[in-house]
């Protein structure tokens, strides 16, 4: 039960910050962008449930329309990892041992070298600080994850008969990565990326604090508790909700990140 539990509980609490994100497309409680002086840092109330910020912004409006920055900015990211990294992966297994392989996978230690945090603050430098920039950051820091899970559980699958067989047959190793082995390296895959999305988030709330995500007045969790670290004695509630936001997003995508390879690993399932 230990999988299904974690995967139902780790989808109750990302849904939850889902349909919150998807909710302010059509309301929040109040507008995030006015700003309303008088009502600065007031605590949570009946008027405002989490709050205010110290420009007098409603806490629980900037969480929600932050939750669809950082979902938005994490599923891009990993989309350019699974879309660049996968494709590699196959494409290295399938001539392993050869200088194709040993070039892409020099190519990712390179890239695996510099910390996302490194290649955002070289692509602001270039190209200014903004949360396109930050997706270019976190997904190209994806792709050699992507190309390392993929070509890792291609490898073997390269030696079973059913792979001999379609190469008897006469089929390329491009067809056979896509119809054999991409199918049954699948669930790799998924888990891979529910961990990658919760890592996308946290890197997204990290640039964001630094400076190097979302810019005003577009709310981020991250920027949201950069501004609160020099008033978080005055008004401890403007650091702690935004900080909840990310742990129990991060918490869920965990949890179904674990109850999902619980459930598609058949090395788990017949350890259970």
């Amino acid at each position: 039960m230990r999988g299904p539990l974690s995967l139902w509980i780790g989808a109750a609490l990302a849904g939850l910050f889902a349909a919150l994100a998807l909710l302010s497309f059509v309301w929040t409680p109040h507008d995030h962008t006015v700003l309303t002086i008088a009502e600065r840092m007031r605590p949570p109330d009946a008027a405002h449930w989490l709050g205010t910020d110290h420009f007098g912004r409603d806490i629980l409006s900037m969480i929600m329309v932050g939750a669809r920055t950082s979902i938005a900015v994490a599923i891009v990211a990993v989309g350019i990892g699974i879309a660049v990294g996968v494709p590699l992966g196959l494409f290295a297994a399938a001539n392993r041992g050869g200088y194709i392989d040993e070039l892409i996978m020099r190519g990712n230690d390179l890239i695996f070298a510099f910390p996302s945090l490194v290649i955002a603050i070289l692509i602001t430098a270039v190209f200014g600080p903004s949360a396109v920039n930050a997706i270019l950051a976190i997904g190209i820091f994806n792709i050699p994850v992507f190309a390392r899970v993929a070509r890792g559980g291609a490898l073997p699958l390269w030696t079973l008969d059913y792979v001999l067989a379609a190469r008897v047959a006469g089929k390329g190793r491009f067809r056979i990565s896509a119809e054999h082995i991409l199918p049954n390296i699948a669930n790799m895959l998924i888990v891979q990326g529910t961990i990658q999305f919760s890592l996308g988030i946290l890197a997204e709330a990290a640039l964001s604090y630094v400076g190097l995500g979302a810019q005003p007045p577009t709310p981020s969790w991250g920027r949201m508790l950069a501004d609160s670290q020099t008033m978080i004695s005055l008004a401890p509630h403007l650091a702690i909700f935004p900080g909840l936001a990310i742990v129990f997003t991060v918490l869920g995508l965990n949890l179904v990140g674990d109850g999902l390879r619980d459930i598609l690993d058949p090395r788990v399932r017949r350890a259970r």
